[in-house]
């Protein structure tokens, strides 16, 4: 039998375009915020329609991608998950860590449309993504719920770790700043509690930048307050 290589070089095919410049604030899983709009734009090898000859047929699409604002050049054998609260470490392989051997993240997102564009060629048009903006993607598979939903699949250490929500309290005036496309995705991503889970002081303020803006925020107990909203 012939030897694989050990090593493989991977192609970048596509760049996600999304609303969060830095990762602070984005969801901690796919499809946790169905609201948050992205758009898939091929890089110029790949901008051909043929290659996605079929895919309006699925409601769903896996992403492969790297965590691009994590590479290192080293790795640890275990990790400490935030949802852990920062100090329990468990396996690499058995979290969703960026701080891996190959720093390869996997999303399942909703494929809302295709479009044409002149300029670009082909625009894959999802929901629910939790990718940075830029973030270059390798691979693009359907979804397919026969073979990939497992409805009775152990969950794990995760089990006790599931995203909880707040209450979003955000003045009139100040959610009025927020243009109204963005509106239903900032409130799912704020009731999704961004902050790191072992932090629980109420007086301090989160900033958070969001689509052009810069959210300020404080949470008590299981209430979020914007303390304000600015143009970045």
């Amino acid at each position: 039998m012939q030897q694989a290589p050990e090593a493989m070089t991977l192609k970048v095919i596509a760049h996600i375009h999304t609303a969060f410049p830095t990762k602070f604030g984005i969801p901690r899983q796919s499809g946790l915020v169905e609201e948050l709009r992205g758009e898939i734009i091929f890089t110029p090898e790949y901008r051909n329609p043929d290659a996605l000859r079929g895919l309006e047929g699925f409601s769903h699409i896996w992403l492969v991608w790297q965590f691009s604002g994590a590479v290192r050049e080293s790795w640890s054998p275990t990790v400490r998950p935030p949802r852990l609260g920062g100090n329990t470490r468990v396996g690499v392989f058995a979290t969703r860590s960026p701080f891996r051997p190959n720093p390869l993240g996997l999303s399942s997102v909703k494929l809302e449309a295709i479009e044409q564009r002149p300029d670009v060629g082909p625009v894959l048009i999802v929901r629910g993504a939790d990718l940075m903006d830029g973030t270059p993607i390798y691979d693009i598979k359907p979804y397919i719920p026969y073979a990939d939903c497992h409805p009775d699949a152990a969950e794990g250490f995760t089990g006790q770790t599931r995203t909880h929500h707040l209450e979003v309290f955000c003045p009139a005036a100040l959610w009025q700043t927020v243009p109204e496309a963005d509106r239903a995705a900032l409130q799912g991503v704020l009731a999704s509690d961004p902050r790191p889970s072992y932090q629980h002081d109420p007086q301090r303020v989160y900033g958070m930048e969001f689509a052009g803006l810069e959210v300020h925020f404080t949470v008590d107990g299981a209430q979020l307050t914007v303390q304000d909203i600015t143009l970045l």
